[in-house]
């Protein structure tokens, strides 16, 4: 076993939370000599609803946004955030939590902004609050504390955020066009165009943005967020040492195990319009590790494991590799003979869950471990199949094209 490379989760039962725009789902279950394996499809419907007072827009912060009056520290603020972001291995994005909590922080900061609170004179936060005030106003013309109070709490617990894709070509002093997620599926939408005039007037003007616009220069787009609950594999890394810094090459010092490794992920294409962000995969890895039972007594010692990880592929890392380097089976032994594989792509919908069976061969005889694994309805399946031992043998470090997604498999 790899105790310091694969995270394994009892299967028996199985608890996770997957709302998650994007979801690449990859299932080893360990099977019999022959390649049939078992699946039943169970549809069980889990609704939750979370909200308080009055629900706020996106596009009512995004006309917020245009109308306080940003600068070069604001922008920085925001920058600093989504850079931190993408170093810990999430989108570009900077929560509206974090920016009242914590102006600065990215997610997988754990709250804590990358060059502290203190850095920010005048912090964005600082800007909304006094424009949310001044819509709040009594007839005596003082602010109306509890309505801003409210508003506020709404903004901060909405899950929304300030998108900026390709901000890492940000020149340091171009304000930003400010646009929101139609939620359509539509690739254009309005925005406000910020701008300061030559005489010092700062100017809004209505403009349509695309994606081609937000490649030219800033656009911050207001969506919401579908990953900051999830560790990605950069925070897992970072806090648990054992698992080394990420991306290079995985050795072993046995040589008589056999582990099997998804090395990269290259995506072909983008899932959704450019306002909702990159894409969100999860890797699930279910197997019966280093399986050796030689008797149906010996069977019930074993139960089936799922390793779990999260990456996201940015939208300009189409068409690009982009290294994985994690163990997916740490011991792959003679017993295993295949394994079933599925690509999900995540379209919402109500949460239901696929029970399928691992299965082993003993003495000629197959068995059954039986997984519950949960999706959403609305999912569309890119692909789903079985991969033999032999598949991975003879494709060892060579790209597998599974619908939209590459994958390089390595059995070391």
């Amino acid at each position: 076993m790899l105790g310091s490379t694969d995270v394994l989760l009892s299967l028996c039962p199985i608890e996770m939370q997957r709302d998650m725009k994007h979801l690449f789902f990859l299932i080893t279950a360990a099977v019999a000599l022959s390649v049939n394996s078992c699946e039943r499809l169970d549809d069980n419907v889990v609704t939750s609803n979370d909200g308080d007072g009055d629900q706020v827009m996106l596009s009512d912060v995004a006309e917020i946004l245009s109308q306080v009056p940003l600068g070069r520290e604001q922008v920085g603020e925001v920058f600093d955030a989504v850079s931190s972001s993408a170093g810990n291995g999430y989108d570009e994005e900077y929560l509206m939590s974090d920016l009242f909590k914590a102006p600065g922080s990215g997610v997988g900061d754990d709250g804590m902004a990358t060059k502290g609170s203190n850095s920010y004179g005048n912090p964005l936060r600082s800007l909304i609050e006094e424009y949310v005030s001044g819509r709040f106003r009594t007839k005596a013309g003082d602010a109306d504390t509890a309505s801003v109070g409210k508003y506020l709490r709404n903004i901060i617990s909405s899950g929304m955020q300030i998108y900026w894709p390709y901000s890492d070509e940000w020149d340091g002093t171009q304000l930003p066009v400010i646009t929101f997620d139609p939620g359509d599926g539509s690739e254009r939408n309005e925005g406000y165009k910020i701008s300061v005039g030559k005489d010092g007037v700062r100017l809004v003007e209505k403009v349509i943005v695309d994606e081609k616009m937000a490649q030219e220069r800033p656009v911050w787009v207001i969506n919401n967020n579908d990953d900051s609950s999830f560790n990605s594999l950069q925070v897992i890394r970072r806090t648990d040492p054992e698992w080394g810094t990420g991306g290079g090459s995985i050795s072993l010092t046995s040589t008589t195990l056999r582990t099997l490794v998804l090395k990269s992920i290259k995506m072909n294409r983008n899932y959704d319009s450019w306002f909702a962000g990159a894409s969100e995969f999860f890797v699930k890895c279910g197997s019966v590790d280093d399986f050796s039972a030689s008797t149906e007594s010996e069977m019930k010692l074993y139960s089936p494991t799922v390793t779990d990880f999260m990456i996201v592929v940015k939208r300009r890392q189409k068409g690009i590799e982009v290294p994985f380097n994690v163990v997916l089976v740490s011991d792959w032994t003679d017993q295993l003979e295949s394994c079933a594989f599925m690509v999900i792509e995540d379209d919402g919908g109500t949460k239901t869950t696929w029970k399928c069976s691992a299965c082993v061969k003993i003495k000629s005889k197959s068995y059954g471990f039986d997984i519950s694994i949960p999706f959403n309805s609305s999912d569309d399946i890119v692909w789903r199949g079985q991969l033999s031992r032999r598949y991975f043998e003879r494709y060892d470090q060579i790209s597998g094209h599974f619908g939209d997604v590459d994958l390089t498999f390595q059995i070391i």
